[in-house]
């Protein structure tokens, strides 16, 4: 059985790998627990030499997402399955319109034809994101099945992979499943283009005595999952059966909301709970941040994701902990 997980030299890429070889099996196009030979990640750039931390069985490359070769070469067997990860961010969507369209919609075309040329009917879990929300009559807490007007082209190509996602699994060419995110923390390394990125940036910064300049307000409140949670519900959504999930693929991913506030209290509980010395959390406002992440849910019920038993998130301090063993 062979993985292919695009956008998979990001954290949450390599988390997925490293729990697949954990496990050993997952359900193949067979519908039986098979044995995982080879995980391949795939994404624009290679880390370094040993930062990936991963076994033989695991090959990283380099390449465009949008180049239909490329990705055929890579879903080249009938016993595969793919987590597409790869996708241009919130903020970086906004700012280059043709480059969201080239990655996450061709992107994504490309990977859900490639699966299709199998003809196995493959297994495919696509990344989506609250950001299919939005507009004036957005409610506060928005279900598996709330209208989608997202008010971002980052949303709008999320929104358009999840109906792709459906179709070609009501058409028979894949097995599609989309994972609809709430912001994942906390993201190791250097802050990305999202908008969301202060979200990590209020923890990680200050855990390693660095300042941290925060672009909304205290009292904003955001949708969140623990990246361990989220790789658990990646890697349970690929075993959900196909029949439990019915026409609509799409399920919202176990989030809990705490305001900016929140998360910096618990943040200093744990600091000092460590003996870790934070670095200072600086006020300041940038109007295109806060409105961008205004026009987002605030809540993600988790009926479906209940429903099938997947773990889900309601203990900030233990996302910070969980951090800190992870990546400190």
């Amino acid at each position: 059985m062979k993985i292919v997980i695009t956008g998979g030299t990001g954290f949450i890429g390599q988390g997925i790998a490293r729990e697949l070889l954990k496990r050993g099996t997952v359900t193949g196009p067979s519908g039986a627990q098979e044995e995982i030979d080879c995980i391949q990640l795939f994404d624009q750039t290679v880390p370094g030499e040993g930062s990936h931390g991963l076994d033989d069985r695991v090959s990283i490359v380099s390449g465009d997402i949008s180049d239909r070769d490329t990705v055929f070469g890579l879903i080249d067997r009938d016993d595969i399955s793919v987590f597409h990860l790869a996708s241009v961010v919130s903020a970086e969507g906004e700012r280059d319109f043709d480059l969201a369209m080239r990655v996450n919609l061709e992107g994504g075309h490309n990977v859900l034809e490639a699966a299709r040329a199998r003809q196995t009917r493959p297994r495919v879990v696509f990344a989506s994101s609250l950001a299919v929300f939005g507009g004036d009559d957005l409610p506060s807490t928005v279900t598996d099945t709330t209208k989608q007007t997202p008010q971002t082209t980052y949303g709008i190509t999320k929104s358009i992979g999840e109906n792709m996602i459906n179709d070609y699994t009501r058409k028979g060419f894949i097995d599609g499943r989309s994972a609809r995110l709430a912001t994942v923390v906390v993201r190791p390394g250097k802050p990305n283009a999202a908008a969301s990125s202060f979200c990590s940036g209020v923890i990680r910064e200050p855990l390693h005595g660095k300042e941290c300049r925060l672009p909304v307000g205290r009292d904003t409140q955001m949708a969140l999952i623990g990246a361990r949670t989220c790789v658990e519900s990646f890697i349970a959504l690929h075993e959900v059966d196909g029949d439990e999930l019915g026409k609509d693929r799409a399920t919202n991913i176990g989030s809990a909301t705490w305001t900016v506030a929140e998360m910096i209290e618990a943040l200093e509980i744990v600091a000092a709970r460590r003996g870790i010395a934070l670095g200072l959390i600086v006020d300041n406002p940038l109007p295109e941040i806060q409105a961008i992440v205004s026009g987002w849910p605030t809540h993600m019920a988790r009926t479906r994701a209940d429903a099938f038993g997947f773990p889900q998130d309601d203990d900030m301090e233990q996302i910070i902990e969980d951090f800190i063993d992870d990546h400190m």
